[in-house]
């Protein structure tokens, strides 16, 4: 049984150091223990850190391509490596070490496949009033998007089995957490979570650039996995406010043409019913041509990740 943690780093030459010594390399029910990290385009010594201090592998992406394109480096290298389980943790050491046996042990125990280190956001005292409900918010949309009961879903701490993660495909520019919640969710991958407590604060998030930048990447995200896995749903919701309205204003205008003072007047509302009906209408048939795109994108991922396992050998 081999764990492969990986550690995407971005300008981390301080804090590398205090991650890997914080790293267990026996943990009961594995065999093998190796370090990853994926370099993101650092510019100080990030890799000379990993190299000096042990690591095992280093990606050396050149140029700088942001949290998700390195977290999805990292997963297709640890398959790559023979990985049965992988462990993403942070390099600003938010997220301690020691954790990472009880992480790792719902997929040893085959109770899970997926596994969020969850923290008690509201606990954490150098995150802002806003911040705090903001991630409390988010949370919780996620959750209900995903049908998962995830507390903590913005949380980079996390164990994959090898199965979940050829399981995934990593579509967004801007980060992997609530993505791969929301794809595992919908895949029915089995998910677990754990308390967790972090380290003290060592620099300023580089995700969260603005609250307002993050609120608008995060609905984004959001949305579009959702649409991608429940267009049907989504289309004819909207597409049934649309209907009903035009069905309202239908009704007003039968009601006054019938019974009303001046017949054939309100004109308006039988011209704004048409014009609502047409959008419903389309709305609705966009989502009956999404949902059989969704069906088709489904055969696609479970092909891909066929030939995923062939290609890495998979039995």
């Amino acid at each position: 049984m081999r764990l492969i943690v990986q550690i995407p780093c971005y300008n981390e030459e301080k804090t590398l150091p205090l991650v890997l010594n914080s790293i267990p390399r026996k943990i009961n029910g594995i065999d093998d223990v190796k370090i990853l990290v994926i370099n993101d385009g650092s510019s100080d010594k990030t890799v000379e850190v990993a190299k000096k201090l042990g690591v095992d592998h280093i990606v050396d992406m050149p140029f700088h391509r942001g949290l998700a394109e390195a977290f999805r480096k990292g997963l297709d290298k640890s398959l790559e490596l023979g990985a049965d389980i992988i462990v993403n943790t942070d390099g600003d050491n938010q997220y301690k070490g020691e954790d990472i046996p009880r992480l790792v042990e719902p997929i040893l125990n085959k109770r899970a496949e997926i596994v969020i280190g969850c923290r008690d956001i509201f606990a954490i005292s150098h995150f802002s009033v806003l911040k705090k409900l903001l991630q409390g918010v988010g949370s919780y949309i996620v959750r209900k998007f995903s049908n998962t009961a995830i507390p903590d879903t913005t949380s980079g701490f996390r164990a994959y089995s090898r199965d979940a993660a050829l399981r995934l495909n990593i579509f967004s520019a801007y980060t992997y957490t609530l993505e791969t919640i929301i794809q595992a969710g919908r895949k029915e991958i089995p998910l677990a979570h754990i308390d967790i407590k972090t380290n003290e604060k060592t620099r300023e998030s580089r995700l969260i650039k603005s609250i307002t930048s993050y609120i608008r990447r995060s609905i984004a995200t959001i949305l579009r996995i959702y649409l991608m896995y429940e267009p049907m749903k989504f289309f004819v919701k909207i597409g049934s406010v649309f209907l009903a309205l035009a069905a309202i204003l239908g009704g007003r205008y039968v009601y006054f043409f019938f019974f009303g003072a001046k017949r054939g007047g309100h004109v308006q509302s039988l011209i704004l019913a048409i014009i609502l009906t047409i959008i419903g209408a389309q709305l609705v048939f966009t989502g009956f041509l999404a949902d059989i795109i969704a069906a088709n994108r489904k055969l696609a991922e479970e092909n891909l990740y066929r030939q995923r396992k062939e290609q890495l050998k998979v039995k």
